[in-house]
């Protein structure tokens, strides 16, 4: 497929999403969020694709949102450009909040890279405030480079957090210190992030791609493609369990299904014979019948 704001390559398993509007500092538009989601449906129906990595082109990881609509910027209404929000129903002056033009952009993003059934490495290359941060909150393993710079700059521009980062970020680093963060919406520098636990590790900007690609081939050489994907699902989902139960329910059900199918025999046999494993179930197919186990979420 042919994309315009972004570029999507797959090589030795591992695909390379790319933000390439480097002129703009990859700044976030509806057409790069369409895109994306597209590569992450991609990304999924590709047996071959084990791992995504997402980083930026030029200088930047991504701006924020484009903000080339000055003051309309957010005020979706009055933008000829958004039709889609436009047409949220006003009735009495009260606006319909359960519409799906009520929706933003970065939240639908989020919420697709939560769903993906391959782990996600953020490669962080350098400025990356409103969007290009939140956007980053449900990918599983995020690298920044010295070059990086972040910023959950909302307060400053009259708005809040999106892309569902009520929900990540203080899961992800601490109430006390997303907070922090947002309140401020100060820019901070990638130690900063290293210490707060927004990344896990700085490297320099001329290994930030290759340790990336390192971890993904880790992960695309030595491991169960369907286990991998079944792993990524009982973690994320398992941070809004009310008791251990539920995660017992989820880890039973996933390791019981796992040892009935080749996966499991060849994982053993490998081992015994101390020779690399050859999988042969897929993400496509070999899914186990329990799986989803969840009820779909619709914005009502």
């Amino acid at each position: 497929m042919s994309f315009t704001e972004i570029k999507y390559d797959v090589a030795d398993k591992v695909a390379t999403l790319t933000l390439n509007r480097p002129d703009k500092l990859n700044a976030f538009t509806g057409v790069m969020m369409m895109e994306m989601i597209k590569a992450f449906d991609m990304a999924d129906a590709d047996d071959n694709v084990r791992a995504v990595i997402v980083t930026g082109s030029g200088r930047g990881f991504c701006a924020g949102a484009d903000l080339s609509q000055g003051a309309k910027t957010f005020d979706y209404e009055s933008r000829s450009d958004r039709p889609e929000k436009a047409g949220v129903p006003v009735k009495d002056g009260n606006v319909d909040w359960s519409h799906e033009g009520v929706r933003d952009g970065g939240g639908r993003l989020a919420l697709r890279i939560f769903e993906c059934l391959k782990p996600v490495i953020g490669a962080i290359n350098g400025p990356a405030v409103g969007i290009g941060v939140t956007m980053q909150l449900p990918m599983d393993i995020r690298i920044a480079s010295d070059n990086a710079r972040f910023g959950f700059v909302f307060a400053r521009r009259g708005i809040v957090p999106e892309a569902c980062s009520s929900w990540f970020l203080p899961r992800l680093v601490g109430i006390s210190q997303a907070m922090e963060w947002c309140a401020t919406g100060r820019v901070f520098d990638a130690r900063e992030a290293l210490r707060g636990g927004l990344v896990s590790k700085v490297v320099a900007p001329d290994a930030l791609l290759p340790t990336a690609y390192a971890l993904a081939r880790e992960i695309a050489d030595n491991t169960a493609p369907v286990s991998v994907a079944l792993t990524r699902q009982m973690m994320w989902r398992m941070l809004g369990a009310d008791h251990p139960m539920e995660g017992h329910k989820i880890d039973s059900r996933a390791i019981y299904a796992r040892g009935r199918q080749g996966d499991a025999k060849e994982g053993v046999v490998s081992f015994l014979e101390k020779r690399p494993a050859a999988f042969p179930d897929k993400v496509s197919k070999d899914m186990p019948s329990f799986y989803p186990w969840w009820d779909k979420r619709t914005y009502s």
